[in-house]
């Protein structure tokens, strides 16, 4: 996780952008104290996200949600430093509960980077955000500041770069008229290749440009790379390819894996043996990939999948009461704590 950090917080100094933890990707609270050293607070997507970054997060607390419920709002106020609603209608709504509270407004530019339909928030007919620069502009008096949230997985500046004239060029007069604007997450900045010095550069003209304090919000950004899942082999079987059925599943542990259709991850991923690796839950398709080895796989096994980080504990549920993986730290110094250990009672009290 410290390369990140350190990447993120090279950033905010060189563009004066401020780094917000989206919670919605990763929301494992045991580090973030570590975290909040190197990020200028979080963002949520729901009442007790904004609830949770308020409490283990130091800095700034960024509420947003598709929609707020009358009984929800009153604690999402208490618990933000920032309100973003995702409409006008929504905004009118909730005007006199937030009045006197900085409030935003999501844009939706109408273009974006997502390779799934499922995840594209310009998607036709999306619900994600307001769409009209004359609407958003006729309630400018009301916020402060807009998120724009259209970058998905995005690893290519100039792509983004691209993106963001657009939104100078179509939404400019009423940014002009803001004090502040989050350009989301899903800018892949701290990969290996990436040009983090012509972002800090494109970021802070940005900001110069229109006087505002600009805002990203870095979820995978900042947890790439950062976490395995261990598991163990529980059995082998050979039905044309050989399986090798672990102690996980990818429904339960890996559900974007599942959602997306894409394998997890395993290196080296070298050698003559090829397996394909089984999740141990009923449901046919719980399968993490299939992966190469240097020697046969066989009971006692174990394996990390890589990368395990992003979209997983926050997704994680108990679909055939499989146990749940442990939450393990390693320190700085090497050493390993595990800091969360589930076990029945906590399948029971997630029932009725």
């Amino acid at each position: 996780m410290l390369p990140n950090l350190k990447k993120i917080a090279w950033l905010r100094e060189t563009s004066g952008v401020k780094c917000l933890l989206a919670l919605k990707c990763f929301a494992t609270w045991s580090v973030f104290d570590f975290m909040s050293e190197y990020m200028d607070g979080s963002t949520s997507s729901s009442l007790y996200e904004v609830r949770l970054g308020h409490e283990k997060f130091s800095g700034e607390t960024h509420a947003y949600s598709v929609a707020y419920a009358d009984h929800e709002i009153d604690q999402v106020l208490e618990c933000s430093d920032k309100i973003i609603f995702n409409s006008i209608g929504q905004l009118t709504k909730f005007s006199h509960a937030s009045r006197g509270h900085i409030r935003g407004l999501r844009v939706n530019p109408g273009v974006s980077t997502s390779d799934f339909d499922l995840a594209d928030p310009a998607r036709p007919f999306s619900r994600l955000g307001e769409h009209d620069p004359i609407a958003i502009d006729g309630v400018a008096d009301q916020i402060s500041g807009l998120m724009f949230h259209n970058n998905c997985e995005n690893e290519s500046f100039e792509r983004f770069d691209e993106m963001l004239t657009l939104i100078e060029d179509r939404f400019g007069a009423v940014i002009l008229k803001m004090d502040w604007v989050s350009l989301g997450g899903g800018i892949h900045f701290t990969g290996p290749d990436y040009p983090l010095d012509h972002l800090a550069t494109r970021l802070k003209t940005f900001a110069e440009t229109f006087g505002i304090q600009v805002y990203l919000e870095p979820g995978e950004a900042a947890i790439t790379g950062a976490a395995t899942l261990e598991v163990t082999v529980l059995d082998t079987m050979y039905n044309g390819k050989n399986l090798a059925i672990v102690d996980s599943s990818i429904e339960a542990h890996m559900l974007d894996l599942l959602i997306y259709r894409e394998p997890a991850k395993i290196s080296p991923n070298t050698g003559e043996e090829e397996w394909m690796i089984c999740g141990k839950s009923c449901l046919a398709g719980d399968i993490f990939g299939e992966f190469r080895f240097s020697a046969p796989l066989k009971a006692g096994d174990r394996l990390s999948f890589q990368d395990a980080a992003g979209y997983t504990m926050v997704k994680k549920n108990w679909f055939n009461g499989v146990k749940m993986p442990g939450i393990a730290i390693r320190e700085l110094d090497g050493s390993t704590r595990m800091v969360r250990d589930f076990d029945y009672t906590d399948f029971a009290a997630a029932l009725s």
